[in-house]
């Protein structure tokens, strides 16, 4: 069966322009999405790439931070001691001198340097009369000790020292037998 019809031919050639134009629209915006997702990647991964660096740069500030913090923590108690030290060294500078007053030099030096190891958290434990407390004493002899109950402490030989309620070192003690 034969086509009479004699617009045949343009109407096949309309309809074929008419579908490469629309596959040419289709082609061009996708062309343009193309170009719009790499440029938001892009965007994206410039965002992502200054995010890290940020996140190293904060890291390198912090690890800075916290090896300063540490070469400086004792710091403040150093320089509480140096009165400490002063005292001490004006002490020996002493030439002769009174036994009573050196005495009383070197008590009011262990009172200066009580009062900063106190002032830093650090406290003495002085137990004398107090029930052995294996947590803060180590009992090196039992004695013989008339009015006083058993387990009591009875001397100190060491005193113990705690700080910030941790124990740096026990108290050396003598404890009441029975």
């Amino acid at each position: 069966m034969q086509n009479n019809d004699p617009q045949a031919p343009e109407r096949g050639q309309e309809h074929a322009q008419s579908q490469e134009g629309a596959s040419g629209d289709v082609a061009a915006s996708l062309q343009a999405r193309i170009a719009e997702l790499e440029a938001s990647n892009t965007e994206l991964r410039e965002t992502m790439l200054r995010e890290r660096a940020d996140l190293e740069n904060q890291r390198r500030r912090l690890q800075r931070d916290l090896d300063q913090a540490r070469r400086f923590a004792n710091e403040k108690l150093l320089n509480d001691l140096l009165p400490v030290y002063d005292s001490l060294e004006r002490g020996l500078a002493v030439e002769g001198g009174d036994v009573a007053a050196i005495r009383e030099g070197i008590s009011l030096t262990l009172k200066a340097l009580l009062k900063v190891a106190e002032s830093n958290g650090m406290v003495q434990v002085d137990p004398v009369g107090q029930p052995l407390d294996p947590e803060r004493h180590h009992a090196v002899s039992m004695v013989a000790a008339p009015g006083q109950a058993p387990g009591t402490v009875v001397s100190v030989l060491q005193k113990g020292y705690v700080l910030n309620d941790r124990l740096l070192r026990p108290a050396l003690v003598a404890v009441a037998q029975d």
